[in-house]
């Protein structure tokens, strides 16, 4: 990271700040580096661990803290209203791009195929 920063502003409605401020000081952050934090975690698809360190999540369905998704509602909201269209959107993120680098990745390793006569992708036997 670069040494050069920026300040960027935003608002959020009060109660919204003040439990971003309560996290922040369970985490032992700077509001700041919560912020900060947390957008980057949102950006990549990762959650915050106990230590407050951004850790990968678990596998399919895992949610350590219990509210991941919910974070990225409200995240999402934080802005104002969204249609459901552009919630999702906003919550699905970059998973399709994720997805995809998973597929190159497994097919890399012989683990997956993509088979056109049985309609899709499939493990191979190895």
């Amino acid at each position: 990271m670069s040494d050069d920063r920026r300040s960027v502003k935003t608002y959020v409605p009060a109660e919204q700040k003040d439990r971003w401020q309560e996290h922040a000081d369970e985490l032992g952050m700077s509001q700041s580096e919560f912020v900060r934090t947390m957008v980057q975690a949102g950006r990549r698809g990762f959650s915050l661990s106990d230590s407050g360190k951004a850790a990968e999540p678990g596998p399919s369905g895992s949610d350590p803290e219990g509210d991941t998704l919910e974070t990225r509602v409200e995240a999402a909201l934080a802005d104002g209203p969204l249609s459901w269209e552009e919630l999702t959107e906003a919550v699905v993120g970059d998973f399709e791009d994720r997805l995809e680098d998973a597929l190159d990745a497994l097919q890399d390793r012989n683990r997956v195929r993509y088979n056109g006569r049985k309609g899709g992708y499939t493990l191979t036997d190895e």
